[in-house]
């Protein structure tokens, strides 16, 4: 009986000491529990995430084949830093910070940094709110940035920070966070990429559009792991409607000859397999409608 009265009066003192950050999204005057308690689920391995990312582009190699395919730059492809307050939950945090670690991307890919600034700072607050900002090297960042200098490098640390935190993520056990920057890094890469094909459909878009359906597969996977919570609920309704138009996406892969090349001074073996992607332009509309409207509706809540 003992037990039981503390147990009570712990979980009260957990309520009433939880502010608004503690929420996942509900009204001030309801009480929430913490993050840190509506998890309860299995913790993934992280060599199985690690394997999944390793699959799927970074913040920096969408931006790059969309400026390979002499495609201007324009700032309405970006999500807005003006309501960045606004994220209050840990959950919308993560998610967010894959969201704006893209738009990072593509701002250093076009050397725009009068306005990666804002972005770096977006960053940084985010990064700060899932305690993993000691890992975002904002003070070099930023000198980057405002001394217009040093592209590589600039994108060199940004992909290191994000790489750095979400591996304290996996390996601190709070891999859920780890799963919803991935899915915003991922989603503005398909909002990125889908964008642009509307202006200017060029065939390997369409391909690497097409390609989505392997990660998103993969990813609705990851994210279903944690249907418990409110805002991976969220994400779980949208994406699925997403998933469900990749249905009828055909990827055929024929085998090829490895071979050994040298890569960054290591010899290192290629599987130079050959990949066969059947999209339709009825469904790659479809995708790019459906992309737009769920990633803004994300954004916004």
């Amino acid at each position: 009986m003992v037990k039981k009265i503390i147990y009570i009066l712990f979980v009260l003192l957990l309520l009433s000491g939880c502010n608004k950050s503690c929420s996942d999204g509900g009204d001030d005057d309801q009480f929430v529990l913490p993050d840190s308690l509506l998890y309860k689920t299995k913790e993934i391995d992280p060599t199985v995430i690690e394997g999944f990312i390793e699959g799927m582009s970074n913040p920096v190699e969408m931006a790059a084949l969309i400026k390979s395919l002499d495609v201007q730059y324009s700032s309405k492809h970006l999500a807005s830093t003006d309501n960045i307050e606004k994220f209050t939950t840990q959950a919308q945090q993560a998610f967010n910070l894959g969201i704006f670690g893209t738009d990072l991307g593509y701002l250093n890919m076009y050397n725009k940094t009068n306005i990666v600034l804002d972005y770096i700072g977006a960053i940084k607050t985010l990064s700060d709110g899932i305690n993993v900002g000691q890992f975002f090297d904002f003070t070099t960042l930023k000198r980057l940035a405002q001394n217009n200098q040093n592209l590589d490098s600039l994108m060199y640390i940004s992909v290191h920070s994000f790489n750095e935190m979400d591996r304290y993520l996996r390996e601190d056990n709070r891999s859920n966070l780890s799963v919803l920057i991935i899915t915003g890094v991922w989603l503005e890469g398909m909002y990125l990429a889908t964008q642009v094909y509307k202006e200017m459909p060029h065939p390997e878009l369409k391909e690497r559009i097409g390609e989505q359906k392997i990660v998103i597969d993969e990813l609705m996977l990851f994210i279903k792991n944690f249907k418990q919570n409110r805002f991976f609920n969220v994400l779980i309704t949208e994406l699925d409607v997403l998933h469900k138009e990749f249905a009828d996406v055909s990827i055929t892969v024929q085998k090829g000859e490895p071979e050994m090349i040298e890569e960054d001074g290591m010899l290192v073996i290629v599987q130079n397999d050959i990949s066969t992607i059947e999209i339709s332009d009825t469904r790659v509309e479809n995708i790019i409608k459906l992309t737009e409207q769920i990633r803004n509706k994300l954004i916004s809540n």
